[in-house]
């Protein structure tokens, strides 16, 4: 008796396991979250590589140096004024410089944590964010070097 009792026993749980088994989702289907290594390779990596090459979204005017996610230089003469696109990164190399914003809002310093407001002096080597258009840098009066900054994103100088 005891054996007819575990036979049965194992009999239903194989049943069961293979119940169970029939119902799981085909790898790479539709009902299958988990990505194959294939799949990724095909499309997840071509998606991260037309993005990087130009294929996302455009940060500025490239007529006026931007537009891309590559670090140009800028030299600036006096009396010039570089206003930022929406989203640009600026860093100043060398030269004085003091912010500018025809709205009259700050202008956030990311190296040193706080915000720049119009007419204050950016230092050499800071990584200014602009978050709307309409602010910038422009050469400090008392400056008497050469200006240049690295800027990302779109710009204009006028």
């Amino acid at each position: 008796m005891k054996k007819y009792i575990a036979t049965l026993a194992l009999i239903s749980s194989l049943s069961f396991v293979a119940t169970a088994n029939a119902d799981a989702p085909v790898p790479g289907s539709v009902d299958d979250p988990m990505i194959t290594k294939s799949y990724f390779d095909q499309n997840v990596q071509k998606a991260v590589k037309d993005a990087l090459a130009g294929g996302g979204a455009s940060t500025g005017d490239t007529s006026s140096g931007g537009g891309s996610s590559e670090l140009k230089v800028v030299q600036l003469k006096a009396g010039q004024t570089l206003l930022a696109k929406a989203g640009a990164e600026v860093i100043v190399r060398r030269g004085k410089l003091i912010a500018v914003s025809t709205d009259g809002e700050t202008i956030p310093d990311v190296t040193s944590g706080k915000d720049l407001n119009p007419g204050a002096p950016v230092e050499l080597n800071h990584l200014l964010v602009f978050p709307r258009d309409g602010r910038g840098v422009k050469p400090d009066p008392k400056n008497n070097t050469d200006i240049y900054v690295m800027v990302r994103g779109g710009y204009s100088v006028k």
